[in-house]
Formats: C-alpha cells, structure tokens, sequence
C-alpha cells in the first residue's frame, strides 16, 4: 500500500475480509502529507471546497469554522467533512465534476479552495474565469518518499505484488523507484493515474470503473483473484 499509513489502513481495512486473507499487506507510503503553517483568511468566505480528506484534515487542524458549507470531490473526503462538522455534499465523483456542478448550481460566493501543494484540475481559476469567484490555498505538503525496505525486498521476490495507485503524482513516483523483478499486479483509480504506469514491465493493470474507493476495492478484488489463479501463490499488497 502506498498512500499514507492511516489512508492505507482504512482502504485494507474495508476489502472483503476474504481478500484480506490471501494477501501479505505491506505498508510502503510513498507521499507524506504534512499541514503548512500558513494562516487563512475565510472571513468573508461563504463556503468551501475539498478536493481531499487532506484537505479537510488540514482545515481542521486550522480552526476553520464549521457553519459554512462545504462542496466536496469524492464519497470518502465528504464523509470526512461531515464527521469534522461541515455540511458538506458530494459535489462530484472528479475535480471536473465538482466544477460542472458549481456553475451549475452557483452557490453564494467568494468560495476558498483548501488544496495540497501539489494540485490538479485548476479549479479555482476554472470557476472564477467563469463568473464564480473563487480563491484557493495550499495548505498542506505532498512530501515524495523510497520504498520501504520491506517493499523492496517483496519486490526482488518471486511472489506477485499487487499495488493500488490512487492519484497521478504517487504513480509517478511509484514508476520513478520501482526495480522489482516481481510478478507486479496494478490498480490504478483513473486512466490519468494510470498513465506513467504504462512504461513498467507489469503482468496486469486494472483502471477501476470509477474513481471512487469502492471501484478500487472491486479491482483489487479482481486482481488478487486473478493473480492467485495464475501465479499460484500468496500475494503481496
């Protein structure tokens, strides 16, 4: 697994519990979130928008206040909002999703975005060059991080290894300190997360249907069952 620690075990912890039994799960983080000691002025902002549960975590940490709605990209970061306090609603499976819906719906204005250093989808430009006013703060680090050692020596195995990517800049990353001569098994949650992938030596890439934590869960289902059909042996995730 290689999204931060606490990431990682939540998604291990929601696959079918028969999965979970046929696989070693290894914990490789490969990006390391860290707040930005910034301060954010949301005086006169009338809600905001999350395109990560980073995002609201760092919000949190942050003091924001609670009484504004938040317009959320995803099940898992709106679930997040709402256990923190926000009324929050799931604005869109996607960034390009979210901005649809916003200039559609044209909530009460100025909105601040609460994004990573590291962003895509320009959503606070696309909504203000299109009459929404919108302004954006990063507010937390994307700090690239090696395989663990544990990883790597899984890697040079002979068993499969099933990895999950779940955003461009971690496959990326992955592609960049990968050197295993493992069977390797991909899950990526999007065809742009899954593009730097295509220049591995991989024996399967699943794209989940949709970019959601269930799909993932569906396609690493599929591929530890399929991997263990062909490979014959115990998986490493």
């Amino acid at each position: 697994m290689t999204r931060p620690r606490a990431a990682s075990e939540r998604f291990v912890a929601q696959l079918p519990a028969r999965t979970r039994s046929r696989v070693k799960v290894i914990y490789s983080p490969i990006l390391e979130i860290k707040p930005q000691p910034v301060n954010v002025d949301a005086s006169d902002v009338r809600g905001l928008i999350f395109t990560s549960a980073n995002g609201v975590n760092a919000a949190v940490s942050l003091g924001l206040r609670r009484e504004m709605p938040a317009f959320c990209v995803g099940p898992a970061t709106t679930s997040t909002a709402k256990s923190a306090g926000w009324t929050a609603q799931m604005a869109g499976a996607t960034a390009e999703e979210l901005v649809a819906n916003l200039l559609k719906h044209r909530p009460d204005s100025p909105l601040l975005h609460l994004r990573g250093e590291h962003s895509r989808g320009n959503v606070a430009t696309r909504l203000t060059e299109s009459g929404l006013t919108v302004r954006e703060q990063a507010v937390y680090q994307q700090r690239l991080l090696p395989l663990t050692p544990e990883a790597i020596e899984a890697a040079n195995s002979k068993e499969p290894v099933i990895t999950p990517l779940f955003s461009p800049r971690t496959a990326r990353q992955f592609a960049d300190v990968w050197a295993g001569s493992a069977p390797l098994w991909l899950a990526s949650i999007s065809e742009t997360t899954a593009e730097p992938l295509y220049s591995l030596d991989y024996v399967r890439l699943k794209i989940a249907k949709a970019p959601t934590p269930k799909k993932m869960r569906k396609a690493v289902k599929k591929l530890v069952k399929h991997a263990m059909r062909v490979e014959g042996g115990e998986t490493t995730d």
